[in-house]
């Protein structure tokens, strides 16, 4: 089993029927068939503060903007202290469907300040390589409701999630890497593939 010195932390960014949740699966097997321990999580997560976002899927309205994003940044709170950093200081490589790029879109797209969200995340450790999935609002609503039959929750409405998409577009973090990801499931993983190795290869190096 290989151990990445001081661990690595990737996280799956971008609006929703982008694909993360297939592209995620797809490289935690391609990691583990290269020998890797690897961690696989979400946010929000399965914990209190997360069943509470998850509520609030069919009812956005019934807190304020504010309490929000108080009920996410708790919930990465305890997602860092209880999985994530523990995971990374035994070696392992965290894969995480979204992190808090998401809340900076997200609740950035509601009528908060992008950067002071972010700011206020400044306790989370900075993924090792964020990919943003990229694909037109309207494949993804399209992805969302036709390939998966799904009802849109509140937080997938067509005007927010452009704005969410226009978040995305602009931010330009080092760590962020952009995915096409209008192509094959298997041409996108192997996009994915090929950035998750480079940027291993990178902190092997400056591990020595």
């Amino acid at each position: 089993m290989k151990f990445v010195e001081d661990g690595a932390l990737i996280v799956f960014e971008g609006i929703d029927g982008t694909g993360k949740s297939t592209q995620l699966k797809l490289l935690e097997k391609s990691l583990l068939d290269e020998g890797y321990r690897v961690i696989t999580t979400r946010e929000p997560t399965g914990g209190v503060y997360g069943l509470e976002i998850r509520a609030l899927y069919q009812d956005r309205g019934s807190v304020s903007l504010e309490e929000e994003l108080e009920l996410f940044i708790k919930d990465r709170r305890e997602h860092v202290a209880t999985l994530i950093e523990p995971s990374m200081a035994g070696g392992s490589i965290v894969i995480s469907d979204r992190y808090f790029l998401s809340s900076a879109a997200y609740q950035g797209a509601a009528g908060l300040d992008p950067e002071i969200i972010l700011s206020r995340n400044s306790f989370a450790p900075n993924p090792d390589l964020a990919l943003i999935l990229e694909i037109d609002v309207e494949e993804g609503i399209r992805r969302i409701t036709e390939k998966r039959g799904d009802v849109l929750n509140d937080f997938e409405q067509t005007e927010s999630l452009k704005k969410v998409a226009s978040i995305f577009r602009n931010m330009n973090c080092d760590y962020i890497r952009r995915v096409d990801a209008t192509g094959s499931i298997d041409q996108i993983a192997t996009q994915i593939k090929q950035l998750c190795q480079l940027m291993l290869a990178e902190k092997n190096t400056l591990s020595r």
